[in-house]
């Protein structure tokens, strides 16, 4: 079982599926509301906490690694700094959860390896929830009156193909070996 996470400081998707592929969970934990950085770590320590039917099945955890570097008009040093540092305490509640030492995966390099393709100029987030909605039976989404995604979907989304990414990782391994 693959326990795929996309982290944010804000709301952050957890996706679990199976060797075969099958969707076992896809949820998101919405940390907005906590009034800190530990109280959003004690949300997420909880859920983990809640879903402790999950700590006997996982055997690799997966985490969409943090930016690294800065693009223009996107995140700044003090946003880049706060979501790496609640990367590393969530990879460290996930470990001590479930006893599995977590990978971590570039977003581009997983959504190539779950057979996402975002042309230059696409917005990710809207592909990603696309792909699964034509290509995931069990991936559904709730939609505002407006007709956007609820907060969390593409989190969600993230969260799965992290989650997929990891199982082609896994077969490639097993194939080679």
């Amino acid at each position: 079982m693959f326990l795929g996470l996309d982290v944010s400081t804000s709301i952050t998707g957890v996706s679990l599926i199976n060797d075969r592929g099958d969707v076992l969970l896809c949820d998101h934990i919405d940390t907005r509301k906590a009034k800190s950085f530990f109280e959003k770590a004690e949300l997420v320590k909880k859920y983990f906490e809640d879903h402790r039917y999950t700590q006997t099945v996982v055997q690799e955890i997966w985490i969409e690694q943090s930016l690294q570097s800065f693009r223009s008009g996107f995140s700044s040093a003090k946003t880049l700094s706060a979501l790496s540092r609640f990367n590393g305490v969530v990879s460290w509640i996930a470990y001590k959860a479930y006893g599995v030492e977590p990978n971590y995966v570039a977003a581009s390099s997983a959504r190539k390896l779950s057979g996402v393709t975002i042309k230059r100029g696409d917005k990710a987030k809207e592909k990603v929830l696309k792909y699964l909605l034509d290509n995931e039976p069990c991936f559904s989404v709730e939609y505002t009156k407006h007709g956007n995604p609820r907060p969390g979907y593409y989190d969600r989304a993230d969260s799965l193909i992290v989650a997929m990414a990891a199982r082609e990782l896994w077969k490639q391994k097993n194939l080679t070996s």
